[in-house]
């Protein structure tokens, strides 16, 4: 009986010393700032002064958009996507499959049919 009272100790004081640690206090840490106190507060003034500070975005019309490219040949682009034989076919839609386009795009189609080459298929 005695041994199992001294574990039970021996347990609770090395329980008690492992919660016991606790982490060091480091103090406040100091503010870092490039700007002065009063270039704070007059960025803090302008701000608060903006018009239209708490209107919801979209709400003031329509986004200016940065545009890379014309219009033209964006759409172009998205034509020629869009009529790929092959378009909706993954590697992954069959076991062991593997995709080879064997169909000429209808576009190239058109534009050889229109050269006079005429269009061969595998």
């Amino acid at each position: 009986m005695k041994t199992s009272h001294i574990l039970a100790a021996a347990a609770l004081t090395l329980l008690a010393a492992t919660g016991a640690q606790a982490e060091t206090y480091q103090g406040v840490n100091t503010a870092v700032s490039t700007k002065s106190r009063d270039e704070v507060n007059a960025e803090a003034v302008r701000a608060a002064a903006a018009p239209n500070q708490n209107v919801t975005r979209g709400s003031r019309g329509p986004e200016t958009v940065a545009v890379s490219k014309d219009r033209a040949i964006v759409e172009a682009e998205a034509v020629r996507t869009s009529y790929a034989p092959d378009q909706n076919v993954t590697s992954g839609s069959r076991v062991n499959s593997k995709v080879v386009s064997t169909m000429t795009h209808p576009m190239d189609a058109r534009v050889q049919a229109q050269q006079g080459t005429g269009a061969t298929a595998k």
